[in-house]
Parts: C-alpha cells; structure tokens; sequence
C-alpha cells in the first residue's frame, strides 16, 4: 500500500507513558513502532496505518478505529473493552492478543483466521458471523461471548472455558474441545451433563 504523501510516516519509534486522551494519536503510518502503557482510551484512532507494531501495557477501551489498519499487529497486557474491530479497514488485517481485557469487544463479520487469543478475557465479546477459522483460544474467559453463525472450523478451544456455542448454528469441524467443555455446547438442550 503506498501511503499518502501529506500523511506522516514513523518507523521503529517507542511511545511509553503517552496520554492520547485529549491531544490524539497524529493520523499517519506506524511501521515497527512500539506503544508501551500509553492511554488511548475514548480517543480517535480514525485511519491510521498500524504495520508490525505493538501495543504493551495500554488502554485502548471504547477508543474509536474507523478505518484503521492493524497488519501484523500484537497486543500484550492491554485494556480493549468496547473496541469495535469491525470498524477497521479489513485489508491486511491480522492482530494477536495476550493476556488482554477484550469485554464488549466487537469482530462482527470479520475475517479473522488463525489469531491467536491467550490468556484473554472476551466477555460478552461479538464474534456473530465472524471467520475464525484455525484460531486458538488458549486459556480464555468466553464468558457470554456471541457466537453466531460464526466459523470456528479448525479453532482450538481445548484450554478455554464460560463459552455457550450452538453446534447447529456455527460451523464447527474439526473445532478442538476438551470433554469437560460439553455443557457449552449442549446448554440449549438443558440437559445434565455428570
């Protein structure tokens, strides 16, 4: 993707203790850059280019990503309640969490095979019509998470837990579950499970 000329450009740059709050994050393209405890909270994230960056120790909650681009992009110890990834751009779209707060997150419709999810928090997290395909939950609260007609071929749920997911409305093949997991998946049949 070429970027626009009037839009700035940072490479390899570290932003630590950085309070976007009041006075945003300058639209541009971030390629290698690293946000560490920065505060993005309620703030305009709105087209920024986001390449092989990460983010460590911040708080991205209700912040407002219309349009942006996340490539390649890790999010570790983050705060992400409320933060509507199905208003990002979708093209090159690929991010991974660790031990990350993604409560009332929203992945509505996204195309999002093979993230990786571990040790997160997705209350209450919307992944209605979304392509998992191949993703691994390791270790994740899915504590009223949405799924619906979601596709979760391939994803590794084995270590997860709080999860309820229809087998008749979401695609399930070869999806990994462990055996003490069943009642999530059979819940609507009210049955006991011993």
């Amino acid at each position: 993707m070429r970027r626009a000329e009037e839009q700035p450009y940072f490479s390899e740059k570290k932003f630590s203790k950085k309070d976007y709050t009041k006075n945003r994050l300058p639209q541009g393209e971030y390629e290698l850059c690293v946000f560490e405890n920065c505060d993005f909270s309620g703030s305009a994230l709105s087209e920024i280019v986001f390449v092989d960056c990460s983010f460590s120790g911040c708080n991205l909650s209700l912040a407002r990503p219309d349009l942006s681009v996340f490539r390649n992009v890790k999010f570790t110890d983050c705060k992400l309640t409320g933060f509507r990834f199905d208003n990002c751009s979708e093209f090159g779209f690929s991010v991974s969490f660790h031990k990350c707060r993604l409560e009332q997150a929203s992945f509505y419709k996204m195309r999002i095979r093979k993230t990786i999810f571990k040790g997160c928090e997705l209350i209450e997290t919307d992944f209605t019509e979304a392509d998992l395909s191949g993703s691994v939950f390791e270790g994740c609260d899915l504590t009223r998470s949405i799924f619906d007609l979601s596709i979760l071929e391939k994803c590794d749920l084995t270590s997860s837990f709080g999860f309820t997911i229809d087998p008749e409305k979401n695609k399930l093949k070869k999806a990994r579950f462990s055996s003490n997991q069943l009642s999530g998946l059979l819940s609507k049949y009210d049955i006991e499970i011993l």
